[in-house]
């Protein structure tokens, strides 16, 4: 999964310092936002022929991590 997420970078002057593909002015929420619209792969990569399906896989691997975070939980005082 590594070598798929050095495809995701940040850059603050560009999107907002929000990760894209690349360093490409598409951001990973477009193709998130796409896909869970149901649009195809085979559709992305055919309105976007400079991307590639590793960078499809690439967005949903960083989806996967990033919501994978830690949940605190705090109990009441009793």
């Amino acid at each position: 999964m590594t070598a798929l997420l050095d495809r995701i970078t940040f850059n603050p002057a560009q999107c907002g310092g929000k990760p894209c593909i690349r360093g490409m002015r598409i951001r990973v929420s477009d193709v998130l936002g796409m896909l869970a619209e149901g649009v195809t792969e085979q559709q992305i990569l055919a309105d976007f022929p400079y991307l590639e399906l590793a960078d499809i896989r690439a967005s949903l691997a960083y989806a996967s991590q990033a919501s994978d975070h830690p949940v605190l939980s705090v109990r009441a005082a009793e």
